[in-house]
This record gives structure tokens, C-alpha cells and sequence, in this order.
């Protein structure tokens, strides 16, 4: 029988985590890992003891833009960070966001957050990191903002496109890849944000309150495996507060969680703006205020002075920012900037991402992939065939060196074996109209306003009708839209998922004259794809894809290679079915949208302002609790347009012959699913095996069933191959509220074996 999941009240959760998630709880932690930044403990102690106060405040703010202090009177270099997550950013002004405009300082554009995921491949995401680390390297950082590991908790999230997966089994796996593939190159990673960041609006000012047992079930997850099994050097504090406190002063996430019951040994910098106490936040273990010192400069001095903090614990926020500073080699300013920064190894990496990446949702009719010996015209329609993403909205950009865009990327692969002609059908030339920040190309013209929405014309129309007559003249349409980088940005949620700029009236349109249309939706989140569906016979998900991305696009549709990205994240039918929307506990309506506090901070707004200028303290609360994503929507029984985990191929895979290395398992034992993957049809391919887990007759309440193994196979046409799935059952295991420690609930478990989360192929039931 099913088990349906029952919702905690708001009330409820409200009283429940208050002393349990504040800086009282007494947790019994798992074992910690051992971290590359022990060893130096001698040698650092000797530096902090001829260290002044003043040398050692001045490590614990921001130097520049994105320096902070070393040590200069012993020879210690300083800190220099870079963003991240997905490009090295150009080099800009120490104390501006004005770039300096060098000739070298051109970056590969990697494929953002949840186009990497969905790849489900951790050592793609490796090799992620590590290209990320060669170009850090060159460009002399020592530490880069990344990665965005937040879960995926709305649709309309702004920086939905930066992070990973509404799941955090899967955003751990691609966390931990990320972070050994750059920190096993020489670059320290920061994860961001601690957290739960999950929505952007009003992020400086809102009180997200989550249970004690989502909070460690579901939002930390993807911190914790990068720090236990990814040794990750930094961490970034969140604006946002976490149970009545700010993440830059919460003695639960930083002092308790990260540094006790997972032996971080690292630093932690606040975002930038996020810091709002000075005795309060270095107490609770914020090592760094960035990029200012109104904080943790003169005014920490005082409070030494004063006996209001001891300066034994300056000593150990120096400690820790020298740990990671004697493990991450300098490299001297004369050497760094001296090369091109994209370098064509690099490219081939985001190339294969993105190729890894591309979702096929929908092939009617087998449309795809293009058979040229068929097809002389080709009609490309939209705004997003011929349009850039390195940069755009607010928030990280890359100076690319260069971006194949969908219609490069065609028109490179075809050549003169058909025809392409291309229409823009509709233009994004506008703003979102309601508050968003767009076109500033990465931080460029930060503190203007965009320009008013344009007025009506006949614009549009001209679009749409050149739109309607290519298409009727080509054999089949590859209409490119979805969204943007002004659309989707930092700073802001959208709210909504539609399609903007009209683009419907024009797939409409356009499928009155010539029904083979191919839609592609570049977009970093779901958009709402109703009208589309019913017009379209081919959809294809494709993403902020990179340097590379209109290259491999071109290659998936016209089948020089089988598409085998997976979604990331569930697609829901209407908006309003997502497990937040569907509570009504987002967008929270108990205060206006203000400004945000990273928006403020780049226009200039002074220190007072940026922390005083908002009486807003609106309240998220994450009323769904362990319900998030596909838990939701398989819990409740509610139909979604393609579930967690789904992508189609140019070829079919059978599962058969599962087998379980034994029927009952103890707390210290491995679940081995063994079974074989058989590539049933006539293109090669890769497939993504998903292990998913269900209990049966529990008495804690779960959601129906929860990611817990996958693995990507490749197999040549008509090969087999014998697969293993692993689950330690130490990973079946709950946040138990009554003793603030994990419980290893007993009975039986069902193991799901399938495609994705709406696909189950075989099952076993086992006993634990």
C-alpha cells in the first residue's frame, strides 16, 4: 500500500525547530573524514603568534572586490577569489565592478549548473572542476565561489539554471565530483550557499523555517558529501536567515554542523553584503566578511579591546583561513594573466558536457534526429537560435572567448548539405516588466534601472509573419526558444513559468503552415510547455550550454550522437502543481519584493543602507518539508508533465535479470542490485540506470520513494551489459527529531530499478 506522507502545520514546524535548529542542539555526528588541511598546525600556530591584532583582523574582511589580506609581514600571500560557478570572470577594477579590459582574460563559458547535472555523471563533473582549476590557475586565483549546490526548490527560482538538482542525492554526487576535479587541480573550492537558498526574492531579508529533519534530509546533503567525501576547502554564507538566525552568524550551520558533526576544517566568507554583526558572526564562525570591513574590521578591534570577544577566537578564524591558504600554492602576479585563459582542452570539456547534457522530451513520429538526405530546408525560428548566454541578467558572467549559439552551431555542422534559413520570429529587446534586471551583460551597469517596456508596435507582428513564411517554405522547423539570461538571473524569481515574449502566438502560428516543428527550449528551469506540446511533435531541453553548446546541439539533432541528458529536476504540468505553489508558501505575500541586497551593494549603496535598509523580515515556510520535487509529486499522486530523471534516446534500453547480493541487510552493509542493461535498438547510446528506494508499511513517515543510486552505461547498438548498483544502508537512514542524530528505521524496503522516477522497470524487496 502506498504511503501517503502527512504535512507538518506551519504552526508545527514553526515551534518545532526553533531550539532544535538554533545553537542548543547536541548532535551524536557520523564519523568525519580526515582533510587534506591537517598538517600545518605547527607551522601556523608559529605565524599566528607573530601576528599583530591588527595583521590578524585585516585577514577577516575584504582586501578588494575579491581579495582579502595574507600576511604580508611573514610573507604569506593574499586570498584571491573569483566567480564562479560556471567561468573564471574577467578581470575587473580592485574596488569596482568595471573591468580592466585585458586581452587574456577570455574564459571558456562552461555549461551552467542544471545543464551539468543533467549529465548525472560525477566524473563529468569532475572533469568540470578540473578544466575550471586550469583556467583559475592561469588566471592566479586561488579560490573560486563555486559550486552553487543549492537544491532546485521552486521552478521559477532565479538561479535555478546555477545550481544542480532538486534532488540531493544527485546534486551530492555532482558536488563531490566538482569539488575533487578542482581542488585536485590546485584551486580551492567555495561552496555557496549555506543555506537553504532557495529563492531569490528577498533573499537578504527572508527567514526560511524548515524542519530540523528536512534541513539534514534534503537541503544539506549536497554540503555535507562535499565536505566529508570532497574535502572542500571553503564555504560561502547565504543572505538569507535559517530559523530565526542569519546564515552569517548561525552557530547551528557553521560552528555546529560544518566544523563539529562534519570536521570541516576550512574557511567561511559571507556573501557578498551578507554580513551583519561583528562579535556575533566571528563567534559563530564566519572567517570572512566580504568585500568590506564594516564588520569585521576596526569595529572586531574594539571588541577585543573592549573583553567583548577573546582574542583566542581571532586567533582560530586566522587559523582556519591559513589552513587553506598553506594548502593552495600562490601563484605570483607576474605569472598570472600571460596566457589565453580558454584553452582548447577546456573547450572540448564543456563541448562533451553539453552533448551529455541536451534532454530529448518529446519525438513524435521519429522527427529526429534530421535526416539530411531527406531535408533541403531548414527553417531555424527565435530570438535564442542566435543569442548569446555567457552574460546577461545579474549576477556571474564569463567574458567568453567565444560561444557557438544554436544557429553557429547548425550551420557548422550542415554546411551546404541543405538549406537553412533563419528567422528571429520574436525579440527579446525588452524587460521582464516587473522589477527584474536585464542586459547588463555579467556586472556591467549595475545601480541602472533597465529601460521602460517598450511600447506596442507592429514589431511583433513583422517577426511572427517572417516566422510563418520560412516555415512554410523549409521541410521541417527547429524553432529555438525558452528563456534567457535576463529572464532567468540572480537577484529575482520569475513568476511564472510561461514562455516569455509571445513565443506561443508564433509556434501557433508557425505550426498552421508547417506541423514538423522541432522546439527547443534553452532554458536553466522549466517553462511552461502546454501550448507547445500541442503544436510540436519533437521537444528537446536544452540549456545555458556554453562555449560549445550550439556545436553539440546540432550534432544530437542531427544525430551524429544519441541525446542522454536526464532532467534534473521534475517538469510539473501547471506552476501551481509544485509542492510550494500548491501550499501557497511561495511567493510569501507578507511583505513586497524590495531590493536585493547584492543589487544594492554593486550600485554603491553604502554599508548603513545596505544592512539597515529594509524593515522587511517576510518568513519562507518550507511547509512541504521532505516533499520537495518528484517526492511531491509521487507522494500525492500528482501527474507532472516529465518526471525527475526522464529523457528519451534515439534507441531503446531493456532492463532485465535483477538480482540482490542478499534479502536482509544490518546497518554496516552494502545493497548490491545487480542486473543487465541491453541496448535494444539501432543507435549507440548511453542510458541512466536509476535506483530508487520505497518503504513498505513504515511507521516514520516518508515520501513514496527517494533517489538513493544511478550510473551512466554506454553501450554500442545491440550490446548488453551486466550493471551494479550500491546503497550503503547507512544512507537509508533519517534525521531522528527526538534524539538529533540519525535512526536506521527496520522493516522491508522496496527497490526500484528504472529510466527515471515516472519508469520503473524491475523491483526487489528486502528487508533491513
Amino acid at each position: 500500500m502506498k504511503k501517503m506522507y502527512v504535512l507538518a502545520a506551519s504552526s508545527v514546524l514553526l515551534a518545532a525547530v526553533m531550539t532544535a535548529c538554533g545553537s542548543n542542539e547536541t548532535v551524536l555526528s557520523r564519523d568525519r573524514h580526515e582533510s587534506k588541511l591537517d598538517g600545518n598546525e605547527k607551522e601556523i600556530t608559529a605565524i599566528i603568534e607573530n601576528m599583530t591584532l591588527e595583521e590578524k583582523v585585516d585577514m577577516l574582511h575584504g582586501k578588494h572586490m575579491f581579495t582579502s589580506t595574507g600576511v604580508p609581514s611573514q610573507g604569506i600571500p593574499d586570498m584571491i577569489y573569483a566567480d564562479g560557478p560556471f567561468g573564471i570572470r574577467e578581470e575587473m577594477e580592485p574596488n569596482s565592478w568595471n573591468s580592466i579590459h585585458l586581452t587574456t582574460d577570455s574564459a571558456t563559458f562552461f555549461p551552467t549548473g542544471s545543464a551539468l547535472a543533467a549529465t548525472w555523471d560525477e566524473a563529468t563533473a569532475y572533469e568540470y572542476g578540473k578544466a575550471m582549476a586550469v583556467e583559475a590557475r592561469l588566471r592566479g586565483k586561488d579560490m573560486m565561489l563555486a559550486p552553487a549546490i543549492n537544491i532546485q526548490r521552486i521552478p521559477t527560482g532565479g538561479r535555478t539554471y546555477e545550481y544542480l538538482s532538486e534532488d540531493p542525492f544527485l546534486s551530492s554526487r555532482l558536488a563531490v565530483g566538482y569539488t575533487k576535479g578542482m581542488q585536485d587541480n590546485g584551486v580551492a573550492v567555495c561552496l555557496k550557499h549555506f543555506a537553504l537558498n532557495n529563492q531569490e526574492s528577498n533573499r537578504g531579508t527572508v527567514n526560511v523555517i524548515a524542519s530540523p529533519r528536512a534541513i539534514r534530509e534534503i537541503y544539506l546533503p549536497p554540503f555535507e558529501a562535499a565536505v566529508v567525501e570532497g574535502d572542500a576547502f571553503g564555504v560561502m554564507s547565504a543572505y538569507n536567515k535559517v530559523n530565526g538566525y542569519w546564515c552569517g552568524e548561525n552557530e547551528f550551520l557553521l560552528n555546529q554542523v560544518l566544523r563539529k558533526d562534519w570536521g570541516f576544517k576550512g574557511m567561511v566568507i559571507s556573501d557578498w553584503g551578507g554580513t551583519h554583526s561583528t562579535v556575533l558572526s566571528t563567534v559563530a564562525g564566519l572567517n570572512v566578511e566580504m568585500p568590506g570591513n564594516s564588520f569585521h574590521g576596526q569595529a572586531l578591534i574594539d571588541s577585543v579591546n573592549s573583553g567583548a570577544i577573546a582574542e583566542s577566537v581571532i586567533d582560530e578564524r586566522v587559523r582556519e583561513i591559513l589552513r587553506v591558504r598553506l594548502r593552495i600554492d600562490a601563484i605570483p602576479e607576474n605569472e598570472a594573466n600571460q596566457v589565453m585563459t580558454s584553452q582548447p582542452e577546456q573547450t572540448k570539456v564543456a563541448y562533451d558536457v553539453a552533448l551529455k547534457s541536451v534532454v530529448l522530451l518529446k519525438n513524435d513520429g521519429g522527427l529526429l534526429p534530421i535526416d539530411l538526405n531527406n531535408v533541403s530546408r531548414i527553417a531555424v525560428i527565435g530570438d535564442n537560435a542566435d543569442k548569446k548566454m555567457s552574460q546577461g541578467g545579474v549576477g556571474a558572467g564569463v567574458k567568453a572567448l567565444y560561444e557557438v549559439t544554436p544557429l553557429e552551431g547548425l550551420r557548422n555542422r550542415i554546411g551546404d548539405k541543405a538549406e537553412i534559413v533563419y528567422a528571429q520570429g520574436y525579440t527579446s529587446q525588452q524587460n521582464r516588466g516587473w522589477g527584474g534586471f536585464g542586459g547588463f551583460g555579467g556586472f556591467r551597469g549595475f545601480g541602472q534601472r533597465p529601460a521602460a517596456q517598450q511600447k506596442p508596435d507592429d514589431t511583433a507582428e513583422r517577426l511572427r509573419n517572417e516566422a510563418v513564411k520560412a516555415a512554410s517554405e523549409a521541410d521541417i522547423v527547429l524553432f529555438i526558444g525558452g528563456d534567457n539570461r535576463q529572464w532567468e538571473t540572480e537577484g529575482s524569481d520569475r513568476q511564472s513559468m510561461m514562455l516569455p515574449y509571445e513565443q506561443e502566438k508564433v509556434v501557433e502560428a508557425v505550426a498552421a503552415v508547417n506541423p514538423n516543428i522541432v522546439f527547443v527550449a534553452v532554458a536553466g528551469a522549466p517553462v511552461d510547455l502546454n501550448i507547445v506540446d500541442e503544436n510540436a511533435p519533437a521537444i528537446v531541453q536544452s540549456w545555458f550550454n556554453g562555449t560549445e553548446g550550439g556545436n553539440a546541439l546540432a550534432d544530437l539533432l542531427l544525430g551524429n550522437a544519441s541525446p542522454s541528458g536526464r532532467l534534473p529536476f521534475s517538469y510539473p504540468i501547471r506552476l501551481e502543481d509544485s509542492p510550494a505553489y500548491a501550499l501557497g508558501n511561495f511567493p510569501q505575500t507578507d511583505a513586497p519584493i524590495g531590493e536585493d541586497v547584492f543589487v544594492s551593494l554593486v550600485g554603491n549603496r553604502s554599508a548603513d543602507e545596505l544592512q539597515n535598509g529594509s524593515d522587511n523580515r517576510n518568513t519562507a515556510v518550507y511547509s512541504e518539508d521532505l516533499l520537495v520535487g518528484y517526492r511531491w509529486f509521487d507522494t500525492k499522486e500528482k501527474p507532472v508533465r516529465y518526471p525527475f530523471g526522464y529523457g528519451l534516446s534515439y534507441t531503446t534500453f531493456e532492463y532485465s535479470d535483477i538480482a540482490v547480493n542478499k534479502e536482509k541487510f544490518s546497518a554496516k552493509d552494502n545493497i548490491e542490485v545487480t542486473f543487465t542493461l541491453t541496448n535494444s535498438g539501432s543507435a549507440d547510446a548511453d542510458e541512466i540506470a536509476q535506483l530508487y528506494v520505497h518503504r513498505i508499511d513504515a511507521t516514520v513517515e516518508w515520501p513514496y520513494k527517494e533517489l538513493k543510486a544511478f550510473q551512466r552505461v554506454s553501450l554500442k547498438a545491440g550490446e548488453s551489459e551486466s550493471v551494479t548498483l550500491s546503497i550503503p544502508v547507512e544512507q537509508l537512514k533519517y534525521w531522528n527529531e527526538e534524539i538529533h542524530d540519525w535512526s536506521l528505521e527496520n522493516g522491508q524496503i522496496e527497490l526500484l530499478l528504472g529510466a527515471n522516477a515516472g519508469d520503473i522497470r524491475l523491483n526487489r524487496i528486502v528487508e533491513i
